[in-house]
């Protein structure tokens, strides 16, 4: 998975659009979109912002350390599942 794809994995999955993210992270909605299909760099610190506006920490870690991320929120929604948080 490129690292743009699970940007807008998160992205997606909190339910933000790219304006609302933007907003959120003192963008432009271009610039979210170029990050998202790998046109432009994306720096550690907008990386770190977006995984914590999207909730998505945890697997923004994993994937830094070379996990697949998309374990990570599988095993996430499932322990939220099995305790009746989602």
């Amino acid at each position: 998975m490129t690292t743009g794809a699970l940007l807008k994995t998160f992205r997606e999955r909190a339910g933000i659009s790219q304006e609302k993210l933007a907003a959120l992270l003192h963008r432009t909605q271009s610039c979210i979109s170029k990050f998202e299909k790998n046109q432009k760099v994306l720096d550690i610190q907008t990386f770190v912002n977006w995984t914590k506006v999207t909730g998505n920490a945890e697997a923004g870690i994993a994937f830094l350390y070379g996990v697949d991320p998309a374990s990570i929120i599988d095993s996430v929604q499932t322990v939220l599942q099995a305790v009746g948080v989602a």
